[in-house]
C-alpha cells in the first residue's frame, strides 16, 4: 500500500466497457524519507486510481497496486492497475502527527 494525496480526478468518456461507472482519480505518492521527518515530500510522479469510496481533491487516501488492486475492484477481471481502498484519518510518525483529516 502506498499513501498518496489526490490532486485531481480524470475523465475518460471513452474506455473499456468493464471501467464504465467508474470514478478516476489523479493521485500523488507521498514520501517520509526519514525517522525525524516532521512533513511529507510529494513524490516525483503520479498515478490514476479508479475510487469507489468517494475521496475528494487535498485528502490522503490509501492506494494498492497490481494484483491487490484486482482484487479490491468489483471485478476481479477488470483492467485496473490503481484502486484508492482508504481514506486516512491520521498519520501519527513516531508521535509526530503528520496528517490530521479536517
Amino acid at each position: 500500500m502506498i499513501l498518496a494525496r489526490v490532486e485531481g480526478s480524470v475523465v475518460a468518456t471513452k474506455k473499456n466497457t468493464k471501467m464504465t461507472g467508474n470514478k478516476f482519480l489523479l493521485v500523488r505518492p507521498l514520501v517520509i524519507d526519514s525517522p525525524t521527518a516532521k512533513e511529507w515530500k510529494p513524490g516525483q510522479t503520479t498515478l490514476v486510481a479508479v475510487d469507489s469510496l468517494g475521496a475528494g481533491e487535498g485528502e490522503i487516501v490509501l492506494v494498492v497496486q497490481g494484483s491487490s488492486a484486482r482484487l479490491a475492484a468489483d471485478d476481479k477481471d477488470s483492467p485496473v492497475d490503481a484502486v484508492v481502498i482508504g481514506i486516512v484519518d491520521t498519520v501519527d510518525l513516531a508521535k509526530n502527527i503528520l496528517y490530521k483529516a479536517h
